[in-house]
């Protein structure tokens, strides 16, 4: 006897096998009816199997046995379904499914799911109980194909893209990763980005640094610890301040703020003897500086000047003490300048502000600040209290005659990780192109001002979320919505101030660009619009 000859068929880690039929007897067929090819078709699936002929809209039954030949016919239309219930038994032993009723006596009506039945149990038969197992198959394959070449696809797309160097791409390419749960890409871009990024190198190789220290972070969950995930140490409270001092005098952005404020100011309070100024986060108290000594010279003299400065933990700490400190400082400067003065001090953090905090007397015109703090109160996507809205509402009882607002325009409040990393990535790699301008890449201060005042925030905006993530601003737009739910209208800034801002620019080296637009100033740095600034009465 001729050795049968085994046919493999591989789907994945399993192997199935097939063997030709040699024998139907065997399998309890009618001895009339030896099969040795076998195809199968009905509505809803299709397999085909070694030694399968397969004719075109039929599938055909015939015996291998040499002395009989007693062909089975079942014909079916194109779409592989039956075109008639009606079958007829003909003398030459077939059975063909006709259009119509039987055409004799002799012809023997079935339903059709009894002849599947009967089919699927031939099929049974010739196949044995893997042929379920084979329909399984065939229709996950095709799928787990399509998926192993687009990862393939995907790992080349990737190693291209790091073959190029392109490290903002593959910064994004490595937060959407981390977005979507894809660990191992993760991981992977990772370990690459560490080759390639450095403290020291051009804007976006720094930049890159601090945003693979957040997306580490990110991944680690650090949350309240944020600040551990940077690799730079905590400075002492006068190599802060030193820092931010040099931050101010090297960028034009909080001069920018501060003298769009203060002319607004000054313009509001122009005929006024009792000048109340309350600064929601005093900081260091450098913007008042330049107010005083332009009140200083007033025609007709100086008014009064009285400031309140709420304190804030982070301003505290670079300072190195209290408000006192700059009430000393701000105070020893006006007498210089013959200007009365007195500091009042406020010493909880702005969203703890209640109106009993705030000392208000009849005969004072009342200034209210916000320069770039706003975006640092919760709002109803963070605290049932909505510290953002309801500052807003407490300036508005203080009947102010003018309320500024300073704050950096672009959106990190409400946006998700991913669509945040990227208004993030291109808001500080402007900043850190304008760096690049001033001071050399080597610059030991470049270095620790990059790390100390803008690195946490970086981290801070891509790393945390909810009550943790303090950095949550908002473009002026949804500024101006707000300021106008709380009941103030705009207060247009004077031309006068606008002109004394582009002169303070062309002091300063690069591309800064300054635009004005419905009564607000825009300062950016070639196309990225940085800080936004408007007043309100």
């Amino acid at each position: 006897m001729q050795t049968s000859q085994k046919h493999g068929t591989s789907y994945g880690s399993a192997r199935f096998y097939v063997e030709p039929v040699q024998n139907v007897e065997s399998y309890c067929l009618p001895s009339s009816e030896n099969l040795d090819n076998y195809s199968s078709s009905d509505n809803s699936s299709r397999a085909t199997y070694p030694s399968v002929q397969t004719l075109e809209h039929s599938c055909t039954l015939e015996s291998s046995s040499t002395s009989q030949n007693y062909p089975f016919t079942a014909t079916f239309s194109p779409n592989s379904s039956p075109v008639s219930k009606s079958y007829v038994s003909r003398p030459q032993h077939s059975l063909e499914i006709i259009n119509g009723s039987p055409e004799n006596d002799s012809c023997l009506t079935h339903d059709l799911d009894d002849l599947r039945h009967k089919i699927r149990e031939l099929e049974t038969a010739l196949l044995g109980p893997d042929a379920d197992m084979l329909d399984m198959y065939d229709a996950i394959i095709p799928e787990e194909s399509d998926s192993f070449f687009l990862q393939t696809e995907k790992w080349k797309q990737i190693t291209e893209m790091i073959s190029r160097g392109d490290l903002k791409e593959m910064l994004y390419t490595c937060a959407n990763a981390m977005a979507g749960n894809d660990m191992e890409t993760t991981e992977w871009l990772m370990s690459e980005l560490r080759k390639m990024v450095s403290i020291s190198g051009n804007p976006i190789q720094r930049l890159g640094a601090y945003m693979l220290e957040a997306l580490v972070a990110k991944m680690a969950s650090s949350g309240s610890t944020i600040y551990k995930a940077l690799k730079c140490k905590e400075p002492t409270g006068n190599e802060l301040l030193s820092y931010m001092h040099v931050l101010y005098e090297i960028c034009p952005y909080f001069k920018f703020g501060y003298m769009s404020a203060n002319g607004a100011i000054a313009e509001a309070m122009k005929h006024e003897s009792r000048v109340h100024i309350i600064d929601f986060q005093i900081g260091q108290g450098s913007q008042w500086v330049s107010l005083i000594q332009a009140l200083a010279n007033r025609p007709g003299g100086s008014p009064k000047i009285r400031i309140t400065g709420v304190d804030d933990s982070v301003s505290a700490y670079a300072r190195g003490g209290g408000l006192d400190i700059v009430g000393k400082r701000l105070s020893t400067l006006a007498q210089s300048c013959n200007v009365p003065f007195e500091f009042e001090a406020v010493r909880v953090s702005a969203s703890e502000v209640q109106l009993k905090d705030l000392e208000l007397r009849p005969d004072e015109a009342v200034a209210v600040n916000f320069a770039i703090m706003l975006h640092h109160m919760p709002d109803e996507t963070v605290n049932s209290q909505n510290h953002r809205d309801r500052l807003l509402r407490l300036a508005k009882n203080l009947s102010p005659k003018v309320v500024t607002l300073v704050e950096q325009e672009f959106n990190t409040n409400h946006v998700p990780f991913l669509p945040r990393f990227t208004e993030t990535l291109n808001y500080y790699l402007a900043i850190f192109e304008s760096l690049d301008v001033v001071l050399p890449r080597e610059h030991k201060e470049r270095i620790n001002v990059e790390q100390h005042c803008l690195a946490r925030e970086v981290v801070n905006l891509v790393a945390c979320e909810g009550v943790e993530r303090v950095e949550r601003h908002e473009l002026l737009n949804k500024w101006r919505v707000r300021f106008t739910m709380a009941g103030f209208t705009p207060y247009p800034l004077s031309s006068f101030v606008n002109s004394s801002i582009k002169n303070l620019l062309e002091s300063y080296k690069g591309h800064y660009t300054l635009e004005e637009r419905d009564g607000a100033l825009y300062l950016g740095w070639m196309n990225q619009v940085l800080v936004a600034s408007c007043a309100w009465r």
